[in-house]
């Protein structure tokens, strides 16, 4: 019996592995479910900071697209999917980063979703440490719904501010160029 289970064991792990690639030494899975619908690994890059590798952030939608502003623009189910791969990133830095990203996103025009955009923040109110995965999911019934680890965190809703939040990685001011180009050229 425990033969049996161990070979299961192994043969689940290598499915696994054919369907996910590595970056960074994050596993990145190449389709992810949300609501029942299937979304594709779109592409994905890394943050960086002060030359130290941050996070990888994973782009899933429906259909693969390079046009970022549709993307943006997009009310159909799609998900980022964040993969912590440093030590050096915290729950306040990770708060920052975030506030940071609307206000580039949204052009400096913060106050018609600064409510929202703290109601999101709640999901690093957790300490974030290393291995953390989050995912940013959206779909036009619930909003943006942030998990972590598989755990639920924080919901908004409305499409004007998953516009914003997805501007974050992929407007004409991203909070990184190379990411927003591994993000939509995958």
């Amino acid at each position: 019996m425990m033969r049996i289970l161990l070979g299961l064991t192994l043969a689940l792990g290598l499915i696994f592995n054919a369907n996910a690639r590595q970056l960074e030494g994050a596993e990145i899975a190449e389709q992810l479910t949300l609501n029942g619908q299937e979304l594709t690994l779109n592409g994905a890059g890394v943050r960086s900071k002060f030359f130290l590798d941050v996070y990888v952030a994973a782009l899933y939608l429906g259909n693969k697209s390079n046009d970022a502003a549709a993307i943006i623009a997009a009310d159909e189910p799609m998900a980022i999917r964040l993969h912590i791969v440093s030590g050096m990133i915290n729950s306040k830095r990770m708060s920052e980063s975030t506030r940071d990203g609307f206000v580039r996103s949204t052009g400096g025009n913060l106050a018609p979703i600064e409510s929202d955009v703290e109601e999101l923040i709640k999901a690093f109110r957790d300490e974030v440490k290393e291995g953390d995965v989050y995912e940013l999911a959206y779909t036009p019934e619930t909003g943006v719904t942030v998990y972590r680890n598989g755990e639920e965190k924080s919901n908004v809703k409305g499409l004007k501010f998953k516009q914003a939040l997805f501007g974050i990685w992929l407007s004409e001011d991203p909070i990184q160029k190379s990411l927003k180009k591994g993000m939509i050229n995958g």
